[in-house]
C-alpha cells in the first residue's frame, strides 16, 4: 500500500513502434521484471543471486509498489502502505533480518475498544454478542468449507442477515480486514481469502494474528534497501507497454525503448496488468483475471505526536463504526526512554474509504483528528506530524491491499493461478497460496517464481 505521481503514460501513447519516430536501441537482458513492489524485487534478487542478468522495470517514480514509508516531522518512520508482520509472516521476518531491521511488537489491548461515534459499545451488548457469534459460525463454516462458501451469494447477502448495528460492525471489520466491497465479494472468494490468510479471527486479530509485528524503519524502507542492492538493474519511471513473444523469448516495449529478455515476469496487480498489451493474446485464464478483478479501496493515515499520551489512561486501538468506519492502531515504535514519539494508524475500507475522496486533504485531516479526540481527547487533535495515502487513487497501484474478483465476471480461481504464458510468468500477493494479500503473500510469491525461471532458463 506512493504519492500519487501527476502523470503516466496513456494508452494512446503506448504504439510500441512509431515508424516515423527514431527508436532506441534495444536493450537486452536474460529476465525483465514488471514492477518493483515486494514480489518483483524478491524475483529480482534471488534471480540475482543465481547469477542471472535481470532487468526490473517500474512505471512509478518510486520503488516499493504497495509499500511506502515515509519520514515524520519527528524523524521517526511511518508506513503508509503494507507494513505487518503477522502469525506465520516467516519471510517477511527474514526479510527484515537480512537488512538489519528491528522488529517490535505492537502495543494492544486483548480486544480494541468498540465504538459509535461518542458512544462505546459495552461488552455484554447485543451488537457485540450478535457480531461475536455470527464471525465464530462464519469461522467454523469457512475453515469446513461450509455451504455458503458456494453459489453467487456475496458478502453483503450474508451481512443482511445479521440485525441491527451488529450488522454495522460487522460490515466495517470485514471492510477494514480485506477493503473489498461487500456487494462486490462473493462468498466463494471471502471463504477462500480467508483460508489462505489463516482465518477471519487471524485477520483481524493483532497480537498474535495478522497485525502482530512492525518494522521500525518501515516496510517500504526495506523494498528501498532491496532496490539499493539491485542497482542499476532498477529503473523506475519506465512504464511497460507491449510484451510481444516468440520461439526465442519475448521484446517488451517500454516508455524509454525496447528490451530483448529470455524470461519476463509480471508482478503489477491484476487490474492494472491490464494496460499490457501482450502479442499473442494471453490464455483465456489469466485475461479473464485481468479484466475481471478490481483493486480494494482503503484510506490510511498516520498520526504523529510528541509521545504516545495515550497511554496514561489506557489503550488508543479502537474501532469506530459511525460513518465511516475506521480502526485505530497504536504503531509507536520503541524508544530508549519510552515516552515518545507516539504513532497512530487509522485505516478505512471499502465504500466508506471513497466517502472521503471528495473531501480536500484539511478536511480529511480535521475530520479524522476529531474522530480520535472524542475517545483521546483534545490533544489527538493537533499532531506535530499528519500523512495519509488514498491507495485507491494511485493510478500505478489502483487500491488495496489486493485485487478482488468481481462476482460480475463469473467464477475464477483465488488464490490466482500462475502459469506461465509462453516465456511470460506471473508473481504477485494475488497469487499466494499463503497469505495472499500481505507482504508474506508477495514475498512468496517473488521466491516461488524465481524458482520457476531459474528452473526454465537451465
Amino acid at each position: 500500500m506512493t504519492d500519487s505521481p501527476e502523470t503516466r503514460p496513456t494508452d494512446a501513447a503506448a504504439a510500441p513502434s512509431d515508424p516515423g519516430t527514431a527508436q532506441p536501441s534495444t536493450e537486452r537482458a536474460t529476465v525483465v521484471v514488471v514492477g518493483a513492489g515486494i514480489a518483483g524485487l524478491r524475483a529480482a534478487l534471488d534471480l540475482h543471486a543465481r547469477g542471472v542478468d535481470v532487468l526490473v522495470l517500474e512505471a512509478a517514480p518510486r520503488v516499493g509498489g504497495r509499500v511506502l514509508t515515509e519520514t515524520t516531522a519527528l524523524g521517526t518512520h511511518v508506513d503508509l502502505g503494507g507494513q505487518w508482520i503477522g502469525k506465520g509472516h516467516h519471510r517477511f521476518e527474514a526479510l527484515a533480518a537480512e537488512f538489519g531491521a528491528q522488529v517490535f511488537e505492537m502495543e494492544t489491548p486483548k480486544m480494541p475498544k468498540l465504538v459509535d461515534g461518542a458512544r462505546t459499545i459495552g461488552m455484554a451488548s447485543p451488537t457485540l454478542l450478535l457480531a461475536g457469534a455470527a464471525l465464530v459460525a462464519w469461522e467454523g463454516v469457512v475453515r469446513l468449507g461450509g455451504p455458503f462458501a458456494g453459489g453467487g451469494s456475496t458478502v453483503a447477502d450474508l451481512l443482511r442477515k445479521v440485525p441491527g448495528r451488529a450488522r454495522r460492525l460487522l460490515d466495517v471489520l470485514i471492510a477494514i480486514a480485506t477493503t473489498a466491497d461487500a456487494d462486490r465479494f462473493a462468498l466463494r472468494d471471502f471463504a477462500a481469502a480467508v483460508r489462505v490468510q489463516e482465518g477471519l479471527l487471524t485477520a483481524m486479530s493483532t497480537r498474535g494474528g495478522a497485525q502482530d509485528s512492525l518494522v521500525v524503519d518501515g516496510a517500504g524502507t526495506l523494498a528501498v534497501r532491496m532496490a539499493e542492492r539491485l542497482g542499476d538493474r532498477v529503473h523506475t519511471d519506465r512504464a511497460v507497454l507491449a510484451v510481444h513473444r516468440d520461439d526465442d523469448g519475448a521484446t517488451v516495449h517500454t516508455t524509454a525503448g525496447t528490451v530483448r529478455a529470455q524470461r519476463v515476469i509480471v508482478t503489477v496487480p491484476p487490474p492494472i496488468a491490464t494496460a499490457i498489451e501482450h502479442r499473442p493474446a494471453l490464455p483465456t485464464e489469466r485475461s479473464h483475471a485481468e479484466r475481471g478483478m478490481y483493486m480494494g479501496s482503503v484510506y490510511k493515515a498516520l498520526a504523529v505526536y510528541e509521545s504516545p499520551f495515550w497511554r496514561a489512561n489506557g489503550h488508543a486501538e479502537m474501532i469506530d463504526i459511525d460513518g465511516p468506519g475506521v480502526g485505530v492502531f497504536d504503531t509507536t515504535p520503541p524508544s530508549a526512554d519510552g515516552t515518545g514519539p507516539g504513532h497512530l494508524c487509522l485505516l478505512v475500507g471499502g465504500a466508506d474509504a471513497r466517502s472521503l475522496d471528495d473531501l480536500s486533504p484539511a478536511d480529511r485531516r480535521e475530520t479524522m483528528l476529531a474522530r480520535l479526540a472524542v475517545h483521546l481527547g483534545e490533544g489527538a487533535k493537533t499532531p506535530a506530524s499528519w500523512h495519509e495515502k488514498c491507495w485507491h487513487r494511485d493510478e500505478y497501484v489502483g487500491g488495496g491491499y489486493l485485487a478482488v474478483p468481481d462476482p460480475k465476471a463469473g467464477a475464477m480461481p483465488f488464490p490466482l493461478g500462475h502459469a506461465p504464458a509462453g516465456v511470460v510468468h506471473w508473481a504477485g500477493t494475488e497469487t499466494a497460496a499463503e497469505h495472499a494479500g500481505y507482504i508474506e503473500g508477495a514475498l512468496e510469491s517473488g521466491e516461488r517464481v524465481a524458482g520457476e525461471v531459474a528452473s526454465a532458463l537451465r
